[in-house]
């Protein structure tokens, strides 16, 4: 038996989800509220010891981390492959997933936060404020919260995630163009699976077209996953009229202003060069 333990709109776990869908999986779920921080309550603590969603138990054996968890399923349940069997093809593949683990992540934390989050915590009491400020544990995520609730789209941590995905997208109309239509070749594998929520997380924002606008590659990669019916069953169809609406009142709030910040990271880039 599979379970997974989500939240609503957690883009990590949309990863999982897509993954189930493309392997025809069966499996429960277990919604962990993060605003409500029942991910720090210390019977979920024992199953994920870092306080974060998703977590997968499969018959007792519990898997964290997404990207660990999606390697997880395609090697339990191999069809259909997901992962290149060519060694250089799965390198490439893990890079992808490295850069989502290591940079786009926190970059699509930091603009959805700033874009919407950032409104749930002004309506949060002081104390309230202050209790999700100390159950973050890591003091360079704390910081990183603090300033994006306190600055907006002005915090340094916004413009380095803008910039964070300024390179992606260079890097993804490249491999497209050069490899496509999928990032790693011909088929598509956890490499395009990982990067979905979090494209799907920009477009949901309005943001999406700040980045893609003049890249055709990433744009046609693109209506493809739409089009995926694992990315309509896991991300488009798990994702409510009131959220789409939500998260699209409060990102055009901010568009301006990211496109302007975009315009920045793109002219020091210039300069650099």
């Amino acid at each position: 038996m599979l379970k997974v333990y989500s939240y609503f709109n957690s883009i990590c776990t949309q990863k999982v989800f897509v993954t189930l869908a493309e392997k025809g999986l069966v499996y429960d779920t277990q919604n962990v509220d993060l605003f409500k921080n029942e991910q720090f309550k210390p019977e979920y603590l024992k199953i994920n010891p870092k306080g974060v969603v998703p977590a997968l138990d499969h018959d007792g054996r519990v898997v964290i981390e997404s990207s660990l968890i999606c390697e997880y399923l395609d090697d339990t349940f191999p069809k259909p492959p997901l992962i290149p069997a060519d060694p250089f093809l799965r390198t490439r593949m893990r890079l992808w997933s490295k850069a989502v683990d290591e940079t786009l992540f926190e970059a699509t934390r930091e603009l959805s936060f700033s874009a919407m989050f950032r409104e749930r915590m002004r309506n949060m009491t002081e104390e309230q404020r202050e209790g999700r400020y100390r159950n973050v544990g890591d003091p360079i995520k704390r910081a990183r919260l603090i300033s994006t609730y306190e600055e907006g789209v002005e915090s340094p941590y916004v413009f380095q995630g803008i910039g964070s995905f300024e390179i992606a997208f260079d890097k993804m109309e490249k491999d497209l163009t050069s490899r496509g239509p999928w990032l790693v070749g011909p088929e598509m594998t956890l490499a395009d699976i990982n990067m979905m929520p979090f494209i799907a997380r920009l477009d949901y924002l309005d943001l999406l077209d700040v980045w893609i606008a003049g890249r055709p590659a990433t744009q046609k990669w693109w209506r493809c996953v739409q089009a995926l019916p694992s990315f309509l069953a896991a991300i488009t169809h798990k994702t409510t009229a009131e959220d789409v609406a939500f998260m699209k009142t409060f990102g055009s709030r901010i568009r301006e202003r990211v496109a302007e910040r975009l315009d920045e990271y793109r002219h020091l880039l210039r300069a650099a060069a």
